[in-house]
C-alpha cells in the first residue's frame, strides 16, 4: 500500500476565495490567508490556488495578492492562472511558488512547458487538462474555464503535453466539479495509461474512499476543492483536511 498524496485546490477570485459547480455558480467560502494558515494547521501535503478565471477574462496576475498567500504557507504551493509567458512563470516563482499549473495558453503555445522546465525543471510544470464529454458522449478537452471545445481527446492532448516536458497533469472533469458525486474513474484509467508523467486526479471528491478510488485507477496523487472548505454537501463552509495519513 501507498501513502496518497493529497492536495486542497481553491480558487481564487478578485483577492477572495470561491467555490464552482461544474465551473459556474462561483460562491464565496472566505479570505485565503486564514485559509492556508488552516492548512498550515492541518499538514496539507500541497496547496493549489487557481485564479480560475484569470484567462476566460483576459486578467493579469495580481502577483502582490498571491505572494501575501504564498508568505503565510508551510507546504509547497502550486499557482495557475493568466500564466502566459515565461516572465509569468518567473514572477510566480519568485512569488514563492514551488509549481506553476498551465493550461489555456498551452493550445497556442505548447513550448512553454519546455521552457519552463528548462530553467526551474519539469517537475515544476504542472499542465492542467479540463474534460467534459460532448453531444455525442465522447471526452474532449475544453480551456479556457471550460468554454471552448479544443476537439482533442484528452488521452491525446496529454501525450502531447507529456512530450513537451509536463512534470505532471492535473486532470479534471469538468461535470463532476463540487457536485460530491466521485472522481471519473473511466476518465482517470484511460488518461493515466495514456501518459507516464504522475496524474493528479480533481472534479468530485466526497470522501477518502473516493482518493482510494482514484488513485487504484491511475492516479499518483488526488486533489479536491468542496470537501475541503465545505463541512459536507450542502452545509456551510469548514476548512478542513484529513488527518493522519491515507494509503490505498
Amino acid at each position: 500500500m501507498s501513502r496518497v498524496r493529497i492536495i486542497p485546490v481553491v480558487l481564487l477570485k478578485n483577492g477572495g476565495l470561491y467555490k464552482t459547480i461544474g465551473f459556474k455558480n462561483a460562491k464565496y467560502v472566505g479570505d485565503p490567508i486564514n485559509t492556508v494558515k488552516i492548512f498550515n494547521e492541518k499538514e496539507a501535503d500541497e496547496l493549489v490556488v487557481l485564479d480560475f478565471n484569470a484567462s476566460l477574462e483576459k486578467r493579469g496576475i495580481n502577483f502582490n495578492k498571491i505572494a501575501e498567500i504564498a508568505g503565510e504557507a508551510f507546504m509547497p504551493m502550486g499557482y495557475g492562472g493568466g500564466i502566459k509567458t515565461l516572465d509569468d512563470a518567473k514572477k510566480v516563482f519568485d512569488s514563492g511558488y514551488e509549481k506553476v499549473v498551465i493550461n489555456s495558453v498551452l493550445f497556442d503555445e505548447i513550448s512553454l512547458v519546455e521552457k519552463i522546465g528548462n530553467i526551474y525543471g519539469a517537475q515544476a510544470v504542472v499542465c492542467a487538462i479540463d474534460v467534459k464529454k460532448n453531444l455525442f458522449g465522447k471526452y474532449k478537452v475544453y480551456s479556457h474555464s471550460g468554454t471552448k471545445n479544443t476537439n482533442y481527446s484528452p488521452d491525446d492532448w496529454a501525450r502531447k503535453l507529456e512530450k513537451a516536458g509536463a512534470g505532471e497533469i492535473l486532470l479534471n472533469n469538468i461535470t463532476n466539479d463540487g457536485t460530491w458525486n466521485g472522481y471519473d474513474l473511466e476518465l482517470i484509467k484511460s488518461t493515466a495509461d495514456s501518459v507516464a508523467v504522475p496524474l493528479i486526479a480533481c472534479g468530485g471528491a466526497s470522501n477518502i474512499d473516493d482518493f482510494k478510488k482514484a488513485v487504484r485507477a491511475g492516479a499518483s496523487a488526488v486533489a479536491a476543492g468542496s470537501m475541503f472548505v465545505y463541512q459536507k454537501k450542502g452545509m456551510g463552509v469548514l476548512i478542513n483536511f484529513p488527518s493522519g495519513s491515507v494509503n490505498a
